[in-house]
C-alpha cells in the first residue's frame, strides 16, 4: 500500500513537468486530438502553468495526507483516500480549467467530467459492497455466507469446521476484494493452495471451513466473535466440530 501511494504521487509531481507548450499537441489528452482550428480555441499558454500547479499540489497532498491516514487511521482508510481522491480532485480540475477551453473544445472537458463522475460512482459503490458485513446463518441443514463471494454450504458438503488463530500466509489475490483487514474472494497461499477468504474484520481468531472436495474457507465477523461463531455451529454440527 505505501508503495502504491508514493509511487502514485510521484507519478502526479513528475506529469506537471512532462506537459509543455511544445510537446502539449502530442502528450496533452484531448488537446492533442484536436485540429489546429480547435486549438485556436484553448489558451494553452495560461493553461499549461495551471496544469503543472495543479499536478504539483496533487501529488505533494496526495503523499501527505495518504501517509497521515495510513500511520493515523489504517490501511483501509488510506485505501479508500487513494481510490477517491485523486477523482475528487480532478473533477475540481477539468471543472476549473473550462475558463481556458472555449468553444467546441470545451466539450472534452465536458466528457471528462461525465466519466469521472461516473467512475466515482462505481468505485464508492464497490467500496460500499467491500466493506459491507457478510454475515453467517447457521441451521441444521446449511451455513450461508450472505454478500459478496458468498455461498451456501449444505450438510453435506461440509467435512470439518475448526477455530484457528492464525491465518496461512497469504502471497496473492486471484479473485476478489482486499483493503486493510477485510479480504473477500480467492487468495493464493505461499504454499500454492487456493483458499477462499470472508473478513469482515481483523480478528484473533478465525472460523476455517474445510469441505468434502477439500476447499477451504476462512470466515470472520464483524460484531460477532468467531468464538460465538463456533459454539453455535457445534450445536448444530457436533461431528463435524470434533474432526
Amino acid at each position: 500500500m505505501l508503495y502504491v501511494l508514493i509511487g502514485t504521487g510521484l507519478l502526479f509531481i513528475a506529469m506537471a513537468f512532462l506537459v509543455t507548450i511544445n510537446n502539449a499537441k502530442y502528450l496533452l489528452s484531448g488537446y492533442n486530438s484536436m485540429s489546429e482550428e480547435e486549438r485556436k480555441n484553448v489558451d494553452i499558454k495560461l493553461y499549461i502553468p495551471y496544469f503543472k500547479k495543479f499536478h504539483l499540489i496533487l501529488g505533494v497532498s496526495f503523499i501527505t495526507i495518504g501517509l497521515l491516514l495510513y500511520y493515523a487511521i489504517g490501511e483501509a482508510a488510506s485505501g479508500i483516500f487513494i481510490g477517491v481522491y485523486p477523482i475528487l480532485a480532478y473533477i475540481y480540475f477539468m471543472r476549473e480549467s473550462n475558463k481556458f477551453w472555449k468553444g467546441s473544445s470545451n466539450k472534452w472537458n465536458k466528457i471528462g467530467i461525465y466519466v469521472l463522475v461516473g467512475a466515482l460512482i462505481l468505485i464508492v459503490g464497490l467500496l460500499a459492497m467491500g466493506f459491507k458485513e457478510n454475515l453467517v446463518i447457521i441451521s441444521a441443514e446449511n451455513i450461508q455466507f450472505q454478500g459478496n463471494y458468498g455461498e451456501t454450504l449444505n450438510a453435506s458438503e461440509i467435512k470439518s469446521v475448526t477455530l484457528v488463530d492464525h491465518l496461512p500466509k497469504i502471497t496473492s489475490k486471484t479473485h476478489g476484494f482486499a483493503l486493510g483487514s477485510v479480504r473477500k474472494g480467492y487468495f493464493e497461499t505461499n504454499d500454492g493452495e487456493k483458499v477462499k477468504l470472508i473478513l469482515n474484520s481483523d480478528s484473533k481468531a478465525y472460523l476455517l471451513f474445510i469441505k468434502v472436495n477439500g476447499d477451504k474457507i476462512y470466515y470472520s465477523a464483524k460484531e460477532k466473535p468467531s468464538v460465538d461463531l463456533y459454539n453455535e455451529i457445534k450445536r448444530f454440527y457436533p461431528k463435524e466440530i470434533e474432526k
